[in-house]
Formats: C-alpha cells, structure tokens, sequence
C-alpha cells in the first residue's frame, strides 16, 4: 500500500469478507501509528487484525531513539490484546496466541511490537500445539455457554408476549449464527430488525425482516421496537405516543450503541428485553435489561432452537403483530422521491437537456445495482450519505457481504476494504 492506513484497512476488508484474521504490517514510529486508525476500527467493530510494528532495539527503547513510539502504551486502550517481544524464542508462541486471540471469543485486534534486533537474530522456533495456547492463557475463556434454566425462561417469554421483536448485530455475522437465528425466527414467526453492523445476519428479503433500525434505518423497525408517535410541532411537548412498540424485544449480539437507540432510557422503554452476548461487559452498560445472559449466540440459538423443536413448536402466535406491521411496512419502507426543486433546478437543467424526467439520485443508483447485481455481490463503503444510501437501497441476503467502518466511522475506508475483500 501507498500508506500504512490503506494496509490496515484492507486487512480489515480481509478480515470482515472471511471471519479469519486480516494482518498488517508497519515500520516503528509513524509506521506504526499510521495503523492506529485500523486498530481502533477493528475494536469497536469486533474485527479480527494482528497488526505487526517495527519496534527499536532493546537497547534503544525508552530512550527517544529516531522513529521510536511506545505502540504497546499507545494502543493499550483499544486492542484485544497487546505484546512486546523480549526473547526471540518467544515468537512462535506470541504469534499463535495472536492469532487464537484475535479470532476466539469476541473477536478484536491484537498488536505484536516487534524489537529490530531480534528482527536481524536467528533461533530454531518451537511451534506450541492449540492446547498448549489455550493451557498458557490464564484467565481467558473464549467459550461461554448460556444455561439451560435461561433459555427455558426466553421461551416462557416468548409465548407470554404479545409483540415480540428480534434485534440483532453483528454478534451472529462473527460467531456464524445466521442459520440458526434465521430457524428460530421462522419457527417463532418472530419479526426480526439489525443493527448496521448485522446487516446480512438475516435475509432482508424475508417476510419477517424489518431491515435495519436507528438513525438511518427504517420507520418500520424503529416503530417496531419503540412504537409509533405522533410528530411533534412544539419539541419541547412530550411525545404522543399512536402504536405501542415491543413487548418482548430479544437482543441478541448487540452492544444498544447511540445510532441504534437515541435516549437509552425511551429505547424499547415498554419490553421486557433479553439480551445475549458473549461479553459480559456490554450487559447493562447502555441499556439496563431484564434478564442477561452471558454466552455465545450460535451456541444458545442452536440449543433454542432444539428445545423448540422438542416441545413441538412455539405454544403462541401473533396474528394482530403481524398485521400491525404490514400496516406499518405499507406506509413506512425507505423511499425517494425525485421532487420538483431537484428536476427544475439549474445545475439539473444544464445536464439533462430535454430529459429531464431522468434525473439520476444516488439511492437510485444503488438500487439499480442491487437489480443488475441481483445481491449476488461485496459492498463496501466509506462513510457518510452513500453509506446510509448503501445499507438502505441494496439488500443483503448473507453475511459478510456489507463491509463497513461502523462503530468509528473511519474516512476513507471503503476502497481498501474492498482490496481486502
């Protein structure tokens, strides 16, 4: 790459299209700080990166020597997990744990720092098996299982509702959950709505999609999930409230950012909420729930699933959610509209010279191409307008097929991730 950013997001693209880790590469100092930007993206979008810095010799670190930079302290808040190589015999182990921990679990980025005078020495390595990796790493349990007792009680809860809704992120692209969130939703017939992040975890296409909610997304799943208000003329009266939202809203691998919820405290603020993920700190950070559950989602949709199966389907069904949806998808689903102030303008005129009822709108061109491409494609973005335009106007079937720079919404990101990708 021209710059080390480049490098780093392609490896993201890499990352993000395969679920296997993307790896960069940088030289000490601006080298390494160049990858920063990367690094902070892959954190908070759950990504999957070992990048590689250049560190000065031992000799030299903590002294100022030319191009040194502490990455270990400069990336500290934003990595997986962070090493500085001291013994050369220590490679082989440090990079395999790399590797182990930046795809297990809750995937994220991990920096290995790498000291130029062991660069330039020799050793024989000795390369340790997988269970000696998950022997050496004390503390860490990647593989969380939700019980049993927790489980039954989501059943319960579902067949006491009256407006269920699933809301899903990114959580089911990376533990490889779409199947198993796609069965339970049929055989719940539950409507389902993601985050921009789980775009592709579940067929926008389907009848029980509501596509994607939030800031940008669409009416149907935000009213869905938060019901339906009359909009305010005077913003400083309360909100009317027309339609009631969830009853039951199941979170499953989402963390309720900002661009999803608005005012945490009016988000779903009449649902018993569930929510599954596999990071116990994300519960009741944002959003207080009613009942977390700490485990890994494919784990817990497919054992759902199973006990749903054993019991002979769900004992409940939700004729008059469903209708109140349709409704609402009827007079609620993205739209556009070429108005007059656009076809007459002068800038218009001068381009369309006697077509002017051909005026071409960017969410026209990004539904045209889902038509030609038939879905069948990898988009990437950058970020701004036609990243919204591009989660709107294309519909995604299958998972890591909308690569983009969500939790931090790093310019300049979508050609490099395509490279990747």
């Amino acid at each position: 790459p021209r710059h080390e950013q480049g490098g780093s997001f392609a490896a993201e693209g890499y990352a993000r299209a395969t679920g296997k880790a993307g790896v960069c590469m940088g030289t000490s100092g601006p080298g390494a700080t160049n990858l920063v930007t990367a690094i902070a993206d892959a954190y908070m979008d759950s990504c999957p990166l070992v990048a590689i810095t250049g560190q000065v010799t031992q000799a030299m670190i903590g002294r100022g020597a030319f191009q040194e930079t502490d990455m270990v302290g400069v990336t500290l808040p934003i990595v997986k997990h962070s090493y500085l190589i001291t013994d050369i015999r220590d490679i082989p182990r440090v990079v395999a744990e790399a590797f182990y921990i930046a795809e297990s679990g809750r995937p994220g980025p991990v920096v290995i720092d790498f000291p130029k005078n062991l660069q330039q020495d020799r050793v024989q390595p000795v390369w340790p098996t997988l269970d000696e990796i998950k022997r050496g790493l004390r503390g860490y349990n990647p593989d969380v299982r939700a019980g049993d007792l927790e489980l039954n009680e989501i059943i319960g809860l579902i067949e006491k509702a009256e407006r269920p809704v699933i809301y899903c992120g990114g959580g089911i692209i990376t533990s490889g959950a779409a199947a198993e969130l796609r069965k339970f939703a049929e055989a719940a017939q539950i409507p389902v709505t993601t985050t921009l992040m789980g775009i592709g975890g579940f067929p926008e296409t389907h009848p029980l999609s509501l596509r994607w909610l939030g800031m940008h997304g669409s009416a149907v799943a935000n009213w869905a999930v938060s019901g339906e208000f009359e909009p305010r003329k005077d913003p400083k009266q309360p909100a009317v409230r027309l339609k009631e939202g969830a009853d039951v809203l199941l979170a499953f691998g989402v963390r309720f950012d900002d661009r999803v919820t608005g005012a945490f405290s009016e988000f779903a603020k009449n649902a018993t909420i569930v929510h599954i993920d596999l990071d116990a700190s994300e519960h009741n950070k944002n959003k207080r729930v009613q009942l977390a559950v700490h485990g890994d989602i494919h784990d817990a949709l497919a054992r759902l699933n199973g006990m749903i199966a054993k019991r002979g389907g769900i004992q409940k069904t939700f004729p008059a959610w469903h209708q109140q949806i349709a409704e609402w998808k009827a007079k609620g689903s993205f739209h556009y509209e070429v108005t007059p102030e656009i076809a007459n303008s002068d800038h218009m005129k001068d381009h369309l010279k006697g077509h002017e009822d051909q005026v071409i709108l960017p969410q026209m061109v990004i539904e045209m191409l889902y038509e030609l491409t038939g879905g069948d494609a990898i988009i990437t973005t950058g970020v701004g307008q036609h990243q919204m335009w591009s989660g709107q106007w294309y519909k995604y079937s299958e998972p890591r097929t909308f690569i983009t720079s969500g939790g931090l919404g790093s310019m300049g990101y979508g050609y490099p991730a395509a490279i990747g990708a």
